[in-house]
């Protein structure tokens, strides 16, 4: 199978405007209220509730009328969500999947239901491109790049890395393992000891960091898939009696403030940055795809990164 989220054109936000006629419309010239059926992964982590918040608040502002659910990291309860939504005959669905496989059906049958599909944040793996009008996220592949670039400029000698994955199947997990991996063999003497889900929570990074040292208590690096499992770790790392960010440097992906905060005081080392605030971005793409006028396949927000003294200056004013 392929990744439909690759291969395809890439633009930045900035060339949102992108435009022209043709395409279906669940509309079909309602000039009333456009309604939206999005279906949220959870709420596992400080990034999904700033995205979460973006959403909300963007669609009041647009005008569009909001139907929201929180899927608890369950594929399930999204697709049961998404043929909700079918049925109420909303004009647009947005989804990220908690999961890169296994929605064909669902997406099918919004296709055949004429009710066009928005991916944000993350990626479906499937054949058919066709399923959906445009996916609105990061390059995750890139943000693991940038993690293993920064691995690999900033240390010497022999080094042992534990791994933090995001939730098994998930496109970020995937990807940011995938980049992270292609930039660090280009050091042989860094090894990755030990690579285990904790599930982009607070508490599973936590617990499997635990594990981790328990087992390799030779460890001097974690690379985390976001901020919250970092976090997690650094409070695992302190109960094992050692400094995190001196005995043992941390890397993680996100840059919500709490995980800015620890990388301004020195508990993390760098942070690539995953911006959570898509929500203008997306209903714009709703009324454009709605209205039937073409917008970009791929859709790439463009982010950074933070050393501990960026992450200083850039606090005050953080919105997330």
């Amino acid at each position: 199978m392929k990744k439909i989220a690759t291969g395809v054109s890439v633009l930045l936000l900035a060339t949102l405007t992108a435009c022209g006629s043709g395409g279906t419309s669940a509309k079909d010239g309602d000039s009333g209220e456009l309604t939206m059926g999005f279906a949220q992964v959870g709420a596992e982590s400080g990034w999904r509730t700033a995205n979460t918040k973006s959403i909300q608040q963007s669609a009041k502002t647009a005008g569009i009328e909001l139907k929201f659910s929180d899927a608890q990291q369950k594929q399930e309860n999204q697709i049961k969500a998404i043929r909700s939504y079918i049925q109420q005959k909303v004009d647009v669905i947005a989804f990220s999947p908690v999961v890169e496989t296994g929605w064909d059906a669902v997406l099918l049958e919004a296709k055949r239901a004429r009710i066009p599909v928005i991916l944000t944040d993350r990626a479906v793996d499937s054949d058919d491109d066709t399923l959906y009008e445009t996916f609105l996220g990061s390059d995750f592949v890139e943000e693991g790049e940038k993690a293993g670039e920064w691995l690999v400029q900033n240390t010497e000698g022999p080094v042992n890395v534990v791994e933090l994955q995001g939730t098994t199947g998930a496109a970020p997990a995937i990807d940011r393992k995938k980049g992270f991996e292609e930039k660090i063999a280009a050091r042989p003497d860094i090894k990755i000891k030990a690579s285990q889900s904790g599930d982009f929570t607070r508490s599973g990074g936590k617990q499997v960091m635990e594990a981790f040292l328990r087992s390799h208590p030779d460890v001097d690096v974690v690379y985390a898939h976001n901020d919250d499992m970092g976090l997690g770790a650094i409070e695992a790392i302190k109960a094992a009696g050692k400094k995190p960010g001196e005995d043992i440097k941390i890397i993680t992906v996100d840059a919500v403030k709490d995980g800015m905060q620890a990388l301004a005081d020195g508990e993390i080392n760098y942070i690539v940055e995953c911006n959570p605030l898509l929500g203008d971005q997306l209903m714009e793409l709703a009324k454009k795809v709605v209205d039937g006028e073409k917008v970009p396949k791929r859709v790439v927000t463009e982010e950074t990164t933070f050393t501990p003294e960026q992450a200083k200056k850039a606090l005050p004013d953080r919105q997330y």
